[in-house]
């Protein structure tokens, strides 16, 4: 090897070092205090109260627009990832490149921080911050941005992205009000079918979101949730009045599938207002239903690690996971109250659909012996939750997921069979960021099915029972 293949060769092992230490340094769960944060825009609702739970604890926090930077988030990737690690890195570097345009020599980039949180597991979810911080550092100007997230390897802890005295409250105020994300979208969906004129529904959630945004960012340090459930149920109180008695039940539709495609219209291509459009009444997976998994999933963890430490009469080992497993039941056994104290503020005046429970999706999964818990992603609670919208007499079925997603895939394999065997209709709507021909007829079709099982279910002739 000559000196200059040498030299060379030393050169892409010190950039190669440089690089993973990188992924160490500035993907991290840094303290976020005193910066502004960019949220990306994945549930319109959820993610405007999130930054509201920040702005709370005085972080200024922001969501960024979202999906008009596609064309540069394919720029920067192979093709080989899924549609929501395009979106969102689209996202951020389109919001970078307009405040630099927009500040000129003012642009201070260590002033943002960049939210992306990850899961374990074999999901590509997991890799997006680490691609993204790869993406971010070939453009000198955007490398002082740490990408700051929270992830399911430790429950979501905060702990490091606030001060310590702030970490702890923040994660409980950011449930919460997560779930109040879900509860407002549940209010949208089970009165916007039925309303008296269009868009009626629409304009006034608009005003909703803002509000109990203002409510969260003035009380929400406090853990003021009695304010913040007082401000739901008048919404739904509100919003009961909007239907018209006269306009009947339509077939009910559950849209399961990957957390980012079905909570994100824009990449969705509006599919819930798409489904209300030919005749359904729609209910999506809800984010609190993931949260509560990914503590369940914590707990068995714990489990394992308890058992084979045992094997290894690793008595203080044992001790400490006995306290960890003390501490996450606590945990469950909060977020279980906290959101039936949010879903209690709204069914006092408009029966919305209840959340999930994840023991009873479990159970589904266990006693079919479908699919086995212990493999994990979303898609435990993709087969789970069809069941169950199944047991509450729902009458059809959507699985939304990015092409070629894995999890969403397995839920399709054992879904669709399934379903047919209990004359329930299914549809897999599968999105790559094109408008496939098709589409239009297979929601068409699928809603003509919907409404025969829904006539069938009513009149008693598929032994079933109005929900």
């Amino acid at each position: 090897m000559s000196y200059d293949e040498r030299k060379m060769s030393l050169t892409m092992q010190r950039t190669d070092q440089s690089t993973f230490d990188r992924l160490h340094t500035s993907v991290q769960q840094s303290d976020v205090s005193g910066k502004t944060l960019l949220i990306p825009d994945m549930a319109p609702i959820s993610s405007r109260l999130l930054a509201a739970s920040f702005r709370a604890f005085g972080v200024n926090a922001i969501v960024m627009e979202t999906y008009k930077g596609l064309g540069l988030g394919r720029k920067h990737t192979s093709g080989k990832e899924c549609l929501p690690c395009q979106i969102t890195l689209g996202d951020i570097l389109l919001h970078l490149q307009s405040e630099k345009e927009r500040l000129g020599s003012g642009f201070a980039p260590e002033q943002y921080a960049y939210f992306m949180p990850e899961a374990d597991g074999p999901c590509r979810f997991g890799m997006y911050n680490k691609l993204q911080r790869l993406v971010l550092d070939q453009f000198p100007e955007f490398q002082p941005v740490p990408i700051v997230y929270l992830s399911t390897m430790n429950n979501y802890e905060t702990a490091g992205i606030l001060p310590p005295d702030k970490a702890r409250l923040f994660r409980r105020l950011s449930y919460v009000t997560l779930v109040a994300g879900d509860v407002l979208d549940r209010i949208a969906w089970r009165v916007r079918p039925y309303e008296l004129r269009p868009g009626l529904t629409d304009t006034f959630m608009h005003e909703a979101v803002a509000k109990v945004s203002d409510v969260i960012e003035t009380v929400g340090a406090d853990l003021r949730f009695d304010a913040i459930c007082r401000a739901l149920g008048q919404i739904a109180a509100t919003a009961a009045t909007f239907l018209d008695p006269h306009k009947p039940r339509r077939p009910i539709v559950g849209i399961i599938g990957e957390i980012y495609l079905r909570s994100h219209p824009a990449s969705n291509q509006n599919i819930i207002h798409q489904l209300e459009r030919y005749g359904a009444e729609v209910v999506d997976a809800s984010l609190g239903e993931w949260i509560n998994y990914i503590t369940s999933e914590s707990l068995k963890k714990i489990d394992r690690q308890w058992l084979e430490t045992r094997r290894r009469k690793d008595w203080a080992g044992c001790r400490t996971l006995v306290r960890k497993w003390i501490g996450l039941q606590i945990e469950a056994y909060y977020q279980k109250w906290r959101q039936w104290q949010v879903y209690r503020s709204v069914l006092r005046h408009l029966d919305i659909q209840p959340d999930h429970n994840i023991s009873h999706i479990k159970k589904h999964l266990d006693r079919n012996r479908l699919f086995h818990e212990a493999i994990g992603t979303e898609a435990v609670l993709s087969i789970g939750g069809a069941l169950e919208y199944a047991h509450h007499g729902f009458d059809g079925v959507v699985n939304v997921f990015p092409f070629t997603c894995m999890p969403s895939t397995m839920a399709s394999a054992v879904l669709k069979p399934l379903l047919n065997d209990m004359k329930i209709p299914y549809l897999d709507a599968p999105y790559d960021g094109a408008i496939q021909p098709n589409r239009d007829v297979a929601l068409r079709t699928f809603m003509y099915q919907a409404q025969q099982h829904r006539d069938a279910r009513i009149t008693g002739r598929n032994g079933g029972t109005p929900p």
